[in-house]
Parts: structure tokens; C-alpha cells; sequence
């Protein structure tokens, strides 16, 4: 079985240790994670585990025709193929070993039989022809082909030149070449960055069925969960091993946590009496003596430090100003470019304090959705009417990218933030990870990730009572994740959001849109949050047509052959699906409350039949097993009822 084994490993850049004595091992079937405060070092680590960087000291083994393949974060440009030729560049080990072949094929031509050397060679021809067969090299065009369209390539694009791919799909390359090398321990640095929530689904089987070993790194908690059964923290340069998948990982270290705090709590209470001393008595000849023995101690004292994940800190924005009842409103709404037909007939409202969540495949209209609502588009069908004192925010990455200036990080924030948020600007650009000297990087400097972390913290810190928000959460790590999560959760307004992070969704949202690629299917409105979109959806296997029961009475005609329907008739239909909707929302919230009464009720029945004054009376025992009987049945009833009308929806 490979294996690849980091042993005492150690290594510092200047006087900051990095990495002190780590150990890990990595076999097939290890499904890691690799966690830690941004900045800890964790790319650092996968680079000398992949063997890109040596450490200053320690051992690095890897078992004998072992394969790695590493995943950076960034960085990787593809120029000069296609991108079939691309992906295929992933079997060149297969193709060096097809060479040796043909030499080794050679050799035994020439080859005096019953030579020692004869079966040696063979022996090695063998175990090629072996190496080969187990690369997939013979079924390279199926598994091409798998592997891109998981991760969102069309098969149109195959034969596209790579150079026409954006940064983000470039990194997709770089992510399906290292899965179709087809390793036996793979390191994969924020694989799910550039990916949209199809393509991390894909990941997530493909992960489960893989056969080798691998390590990653993500800020997706959802996506940690389904595919790791182990968690490597790395703090202070040391690592430590957990086990249990990502949530389990968080539920053992806050144990760990409180204790920790007690004694953090303790030292720093007395390192504050102690400085107190010193200042008070240095200055004193009779006690300099004792002040400088205290010096000393604070000086050997090692100091507890809380890892910057586990510190609780809440950001309050400023109020949104007050609004109507009705945030948003839309009509009849389509975008076209061209002939491509984006969306078409959405009807939506949006009353104040939703969070609406937009989900869809890879290239339905998202982001354009967003654009539309937000005013940067104005070129659509339909109308859009916002509510009485709606100002609204919108976050995209191309505001972001468009930032520049020479002000410093800390300055800007300064100037944005409302006069009484000044004092928390170096905490709120802590929490999204602009920490030590990265308040001070002149604004030009920063890459497109600390931009846009930046106008998404510029844009919270503006009072608004709608916000529109594409993809938030790229760029932040979970910690930073969470406090922004937090803050919308407690954002009183109104959000509409696009993102590829499902516990976000889950999390945030109240309701749930869902388009269709091409317009292929009118949109439909789920009154629920994304994991009630996801189970309403389950049985459909896909982006299929109109939710809900066909409504009673004659059905209405169909439209002339030939003749597609008008706005109007769009938007009638529209609104009588989302009337279906809305009364099977109220009958299954009736059907359960009516359920949670009678579980209620049958488990007061239960308990009452331990009391003396019931047990010991027959009769009433006699009455009580009759009513719980009774409850019993109309659960049973009203769960079947509720699973019919499931099934009608």
C-alpha cells in the first residue's frame, strides 16, 4: 500500500518557526483535512509534503513508484493546447513507461534465451504493462470526458485553447488533470474556490469513491463534512491529529477551548498584576532588585495564545433605515443576449427581512439575476418596483476588482465607517483577515481576493435595508465565514445572495429561487430555505418543471400550436403556480403542527402512566392506553397525509 510519511519535520522563514516537528502519515484510504488560522501555514506544509520545498530538517518518505499530486491555491495558467491536450498531459507518466517499454521490448529481441538477464527484463515489462493498465491510460478518453464535465466543462469546449479559459477555469484544469493523474496520495490547497455548487457535488462522489489517500484544505464546512474522516490542526507550527469528520473536529476543540480560556483568563490576569508591580516599584532603589526579577518572569513566562478561529468576536453594522413592507417586487422578468435566451417570466416579491437565496446550474443567469436587481443591468424584459425607502447594496467581485487608490487599508476603512465604528477598524479588518501589517498595504497593492474582501466589508458598513450579494463568501475562511454569516443572520433588511457555499445557504436563507439554464424552465419560488429546496427537489433528480399540485377545476387552454404564450399569460401562470404554492406551504404547516400536538399529547400519556395514582388504578390505566392508542393512529394518519401531499407537490 503507498504511503508518503512526514517525520520531525521542521522549518522557519527568519525568526518565525513555521512548521516544529510535524508528523503525519498518509496512506490509501486517509481522508484528511488540513485546518488553521489564515496565515498558519498550512500551504506551506502541503508544498514539503508535495516535496516542492525542503524543510530545514526532518524525513520525508515516500514508498517506492508512489505517486503524489499537488493542487496549489493559485497560480496555474495553462498556454498551447486544447483542452482535451491539456487534460491529457495528466497520463505522461503512462506515456514515459510506453516508452520504456518499447526499449525493454527491444532488449529482448537481442536477448540470449535462458539469460539471466531474460527474466529480469521481463519481470520489468510486466510490471509497466501493470503500471500502465492501473493509470487508465487505455480508458483516458471516457475518463476525460467524466472528470470535465463534473467540473463544468462543456463537451462542446473540449477543443477550445486554453488560453480562452478565465483564472477561475483554469484552476478547474489544474484540478481535473490532478485527479485524472489518478495518484495514490493527493494534496489538494482550496480545491473548491473556483467551484460552483454542481462541481463541488461532483467533487464530494468523486472524493468518496477515490481509492488512494488525500489531504485538503477548504473553507467549505459542508463540503469537510461528507469527505473527511480526520482533521490535522495546525497551530503555532505544531500539528494535531483529530479524528471524525469537520463538525466533530470543532465540538472536541471547543472542549479543549474552555480550558484553555481558564488558564489564558488566569495568566493574563496575573501578567497585569505583574506589570503593575514592575511600573510601580522599578523606579525605586530599595525594590529595582525585585522589579527586575519580575521583568524576568514576564519575560520567561510562555505565553497561552487562542487560536484566532475559536475568538468570539461580533461586528454590529450600522441600522438600515426603516422600509415598507414590501422590499422588492418583480415582473415579467427576461434577459436575452442576442439569440441566447438567459431566463424568462420570473415573478417574485420580496417582503422586508427575507433572504432570498438564487440556485441554478453553471450559466442559468445568476449572476445576471443579481446584476438586473441591483440596476447595473438595465437592458431586460419585465419591470422591477422596490418598496417605499428601500436603498439598496450591491457586492459583486467585478466592484471589488475595481478599487484602487494609494490609501492604506486602515485609512480607507477609517474614512468609510460611520464615527462611532472608527475605534472597532482594526478589529472589523481582523475578522476578514486583513491582520498585522496588511492594515497598512496601500489599496493598488492588494490582490483581487483582499479587494473584494474589502468592498464587502466598505458596503456592510453603509447603512442599507437591501442587500444584494454575489458570492460573499469567496476569499474569507470559516472563521471569517462564520462572523459574516452571523451579521447577515442578524441583519434586520433584506438579502437576495448567489452562493457555491451550501451551509451558508442553508443557513441564511429564508426562501429559494431556482432558474434554469437557456430558460429552459420557468423559475420557480420555494418557500422554504435552501435545504428545504434541496429535499423538495430530491425526488426530481434535477432542474425539472413547475412545483405544486395542477389546480382544481377545468385546466386552462393550451396556447394556439405554434404560438408561444404572451408576458401576460407568463405571468398569470406565474402567479397561480405561486398560489399552489402557497396553500400547500399552509396545509403542510398545518399537517405538522397537528403532528407535533399529538406527539405532545402521546408522550404526556406515556409519563402519566408512571404515576402512582394512575398505575395502581386499572381503570384508569384502561383509559389512558386507549387514548394513547388513539394518538398513536392520528399520527400515523396525519404522517400519511403529510407524505401525500409531499408527493402531490
Amino acid at each position: 500500500m503507498a504511503f508518503i510519511q512526514i517525520t520531525k519535520t521542521s522549518l522557519a522563514f527568519g525568526d518565525r518557526d513555521i512548521l516544529k516537528d510535524i508528523n503525519i502519515h498518509l496512506a490509501a484510504g486517509s481522508k484528511a483535512a488540513l485546518t488553521g488560522a489564515n496565515g498558519s501555514g498550512k500551504s506551506t506544509l502541503m508544498k514539503v509534503i508535495a516535496g516542492n520545498i525542503p524543510a530545514d530538517s526532518g524525513e520525508r518518505a515516500l514508498q517506492k513508484s508512489g505517486r503524489v499530486s499537488y493542487l496549489p491555491q493559485s497560480g496555474i495558467v495553462h498556454r498551447g493546447r486544447t483542452l482535451r491536450e491539456e487534460a491529457e498531459t495528466a497520463y505522461a507518466p503512462a506515456l514515459s513507461m510506453l516508452a520504456e517499454m518499447e526499449n525493454l521490448g527491444r532488449a529482448l529481441e537481442t536477448a540470449v534465451r535462458d539469460d539471466g538477464k531474460t527474466a529480469a527484463l521481463l519481470e520489468e515489462h510486466q510490471r509497466l504493462q501493470e503500471e500502465v493498465e492501473n493509470s487508465g491510460y487505455y480508458r483516458r478518453d471516457q475518463h476525460i470526458s467524466m472528470v470535465l464535465t463534473g467540473l463544468g466543462f462543456s463537451p462542446a469546449g473540449l477543443d477550445r485553447p486554453v488560453e480562452e479559459f478565465s483564472g477561475g477555469w483554469q484552476m478547474r484544469i489544474a484540478l481535473a488533470k490532478a485527479l485524472l493523474e489518478n495518484p495514490d496520495i493527493l494534496l489538494l490547497d482550496e480545491p473548491t474556490n473556483y467551484l460552483d455548487i454542481e462541481a463541488r457535488s461532483w467533487l464530494e462522489g468523486w472524493l468518496r469513491d477515490f481509492s488512494g489517500g488525500y489531504l485538503m484544505v477548504s473553507h467549505d464546512r459542508y463540503f469537510l463534512d461528507v469527505t473527511v474522516k480526520e482533521v490535522y490542526e495546525l497551530f503555532q507550527g505544531t500539528l494535531t491529529r483529530y479524528t471524525g469528520n469537520y463538525t466533530a473536529y470543532e465540538e472536541i476543540r471547543r472542549m479543549e477551548l474552555e480550558s484553555l480560556m481558564a488558564r489564558y483568563k488566569a495568566q493574563q490576569e496575573e501578567i497585569v498584576k505583574t506589570e503593575g508591580l514592575i511600573r510601580r516599584f522599578r523606579y525605586k532603589a530599595s525594590k529595582a532588585a525585585f522589579a527586575q526579577e519580575l521583568i524576568k518572569r514576564l519575560e520567561k513566562m510562555e505565553r497561552i495564545e487562542i487560536p484566532e478561529s475559536f475568538k468570539k468576536i461580533s461586528i454590529t453594522f450600522p441600522p438600515p433605515p426603516h422600509a415598507g413592507r414590501i422590499a422588492l417586487t418583480a415582473a415579467g422578468l427576461g434577459k436575452r443576449y442576442g439569440d441566447l435566451r438567459v431566463f424568462s417570466g420570473l415573478d417574485f416579491t420580496l417582503e422586508s427581512g427575507e433572504k432570498l437565496v438564487v440556485v441554478g446550474p453553471n450559466g442559468a443567469g445568476k449572476t445576471t439575476l443579481l446584476r438586473i436587481l441591483a440596476g447595473a443591468d438595465g437592458e431586460f424584459e419585465g419591470r422591477i418596483h422596490y418598496g417605499a425607502g428601500i436603498a439598496a447594496g450591491y457586492f459583486s467581485q467585478d466592484a471589488a476588482e475595481a478599487m484602487t487608490g494609494d490609501r492604506k487599508v486602515l485609512e480607507f476603512m477609517e474614512a468609510e465607517a460611520p464615527t462611532a465604528l472608527i475605534p472597532k477598524a482594526r478589529d472589523m479588518l481582523g475578522s476578514f483577515l486583513f491582520r498585522g501589517d496588511d492594515v497598512y498595504k496601500p489599496i493598488s497593492v492588494l490582490s483581487g481576493g483582499e479587494k473584494s474582501r474589502l468592498a464587502l466589508l466598505k458596503m456592510l458598513l453603509t447603512p442599507m435595508n437591501l442587500l444584494i450579494l454575489d458570492e460573499p463568501t469567496n476569499h474569507l475562511d470559516l472563521y471569517s465565514k462564520d462572523i459574516l454569516l452571523d451579521t447577515l443572520k442578524k441583519f434586520p433588511g433584506t438579502i437576495v445572495f448567489v452562493s457555491h457555499d451550501r451551509a451558508f445557504m442553508e443557513a441564511l436563507s429564508t426562501k429559494t429561487l431556482e432558474i434554469s439554464p437557456g430558460g429552459s424552465g420557468l423559475p420557480r419560488l420555494f418557500y422554504g430555505n435552501y435545504g428545504y429546496y434541496l429535499d423538495r427537489r430530491a425526488p426530481e433528480g434535477g432542474f425539472l418543471p413547475l412545483e405544486g399540485s395542477p389546480p382544481k377545476g377545468p385546466a386552462p387552454a393550451p396556447p394556439a400550436a405554434g404560438k408561444a404564450p404572451t408576458a401576460a399569460e407568463q405571468r398569470e401562470a406565474a402567479k397561480q403556480r405561486q398560489a399552489r404554492l402557497r396553500r400547500l406551504e399552509r396545509e403542510e404547516a398545518e399537517l405538522l403542527r397537528r403532528v407535533a400536538e399529538l406527539e405532545a399529547e402521546k408522550a404526556g400519556l406515556e409519563a402519566s402512566l408512571a404515576r402512582p395514582e394512575i398505575y395502581a388504578n386499572g381503570e384508569k390505566v384502561r383509559e389512558v392506553r386507549a387514548r394513547l392508542r388513539d394518538a398513536a393512529a392520528g399520527i400515523e394518519a396525519k404522517t400519511r397525509e403529510w407524505e401525500e401531499l409531499l408527493g402531490r407537490g
